[in-house]
């Protein structure tokens, strides 16, 4: 009762600090914003709404790529029923808030005891789903009380998480209250079963089978990187860059400019970043937006100054750096690996599997400085056989990943509909 109450305390605190700052900081104006009478707008979107709806959270937007093709087959498999998504992070909510797939997104109210109850007697979900990380105390009390089938997929676990420390046993007892759990390893498993959560198994990454039918679509037109393509270079593709990745870059600028462009596609871009990305790599640098065929024929870096394109640019590449490993944390690698171009990324990239088993591989390139970076890709650039081999192996890894979308399905459908038929049943 006592960590219940801390940890309500300290859910009102963050709330409180987030409106503090509102003023001061756009993405504390969205998350404060974005909530205000969230439970009037909700109540009255719902008040005509007969529909069974299954309810599925992500933090942002990397989340949501991972749970879209779980989302899209729930869908096809239950077309009568409607889904409710929602967000915790802006950089999620403000780009697929009108993503057609579901019929109903907002954000996630604040993890408080009164906002759980409230939100699920307006939504009354016949399913949640929580897609790897988003364990909110209060939300997964309540609807472990009303006995709604409650999974979290595409999760994973290390030995260092809260979870698994001798006084981690609120933590545990939050993770205990899914109805399953679904992981990306065995290792996570053999965590969370040495904790005594025992529901819990092995179905992958659904982020696999995300990368692997973009790869496999057919391309969507993107005639301005047709023209920027135009002299035949080998294409670099700088994925979800961050200002600390940039003096690893600009020297390989300077240095194969001529053999060599660039696709950059930032991870934030305000007008700050995207000034910061023109003068680390002056010179013949033009906007997407602003480019004519003209133009970016003329240019050696194409500034991605927009939202949403860069899955679809690593068709056009021969090589990919991804952006956030200088930092906090490695960004998606998979989308990259998918169309079979070697990943080169910064140090930090432990925590990710994916990035862990690209290197083991030889498929992915881990660099500390522009030096690096360069002894890594050199071999590849002047050597088209040797890409080959490594666009080779990483196709295969995408390939041989793929399915935990269908694994899961099959839980979903074999186990929880045959045990929970007038919940589940339209």
């Amino acid at each position: 009762m006592l960590l219940s109450f801390l940890y309500s305390v300290a859910m009102y605190l963050y709330g409180l600090l987030l409106r503090l700052a509102a003023p001061f900081v756009p993405k504390a104006a969205q998350w404060v914003g974005g909530r205000k009478a969230w439970h009037t707008r909700l109540r009255e979107a719902l008040q005509h709404e007969t529909a069974p709806l299954a309810w599925f959270h992500c933090a942002s937007l990397g989340e949501f790529e991972q749970g879209r093709p779980l989302i899209e087959a729930y869908a096809r498999q239950y077309p009568t029923h409607k889904i409710v998504l929602t967000f915790f992070s802006p950089s999620g909510y403000e780009v697929r808030k009108n993503w057609p797939g579901a019929a109903y997104i907002l954000y996630l109210p604040l993890d408080t005891a009164a906002n759980a109850r409230a939100f699920l007697d307006l939504v009354r979900p016949r399913l949640a789903v929580f897609v790897k990380y988003e364990f909110w105390h209060h939300f997964l009390r309540e609807l472990q009380r009303r006995q709604v089938p409650t999974l979290c997929v595409s999760a994973i676990f290390r030995p260092e998480q809260v979870f698994f420390k001798p006084w981690g046993g609120f933590f545990r007892d939050i993770l205990n209250r899914f109805t399953h759990i679904f992981t990306q390893n065995d290792a996570s498993v053999e965590l969370l079963r040495q904790a005594g959560i025992q529901q819990a198994s092995v179905a992958g990454d659904t982020r696999f089978d995300t990368v692997a039918r973009t790869a496999a679509q057919p391309p969507i037109p993107l005639p301005l990187v047709d023209a920027f393509q135009v002299d035949g270079a080998s294409v670099m593709i700088v994925g979800s860059s961050w200002p600390e990745d940039l003096p690893t870059l600009t020297p390989i600028f300077q240095s194969y400019r001529q053999e060599l462009r660039f696709i950059v596609a930032p991870h934030e871009i305000g007008e700050a970043n995207l000034r910061q990305v023109e003068a680390a790599l002056p010179g013949q640098v033009v906007r997407y937006s602003t480019a004519t065929p003209a133009t970016v024929a003329q240019a050696r870096v194409l500034l991605i100054d927009n939202v949403g394109l860069l899955s679809q640019l690593y068709r056009f590449g021969q090589f990919a750096y991804v952006g956030g490993a200088f930092g906090k944390g490695l960004h998606n690698t998979l989308e990259a690996a998918a169309f079979g171009l070697p990943v080169f990324f910064g140090p930090t990239y432990h925590k990710f599997q994916e990035a862990v088993e690209l290197v083991a591989l030889g498929g992915a390139f881990p660099v500390h400085s522009a030096q690096e970076l360069e002894k890594a890709l050199l071999p590849l650039l002047r050597n088209e056989a040797a890409r080959l081999v490594v666009q080779d192996l990483n196709l295969d890894y995408v390939f041989q990943h793929a399915g935990a979308t269908q694994r899961i399905m099959a839980w979903l459908d074999g186990e929880l509909v045959s045990d929970n038929k007038n919940r589940l049943s339209s």
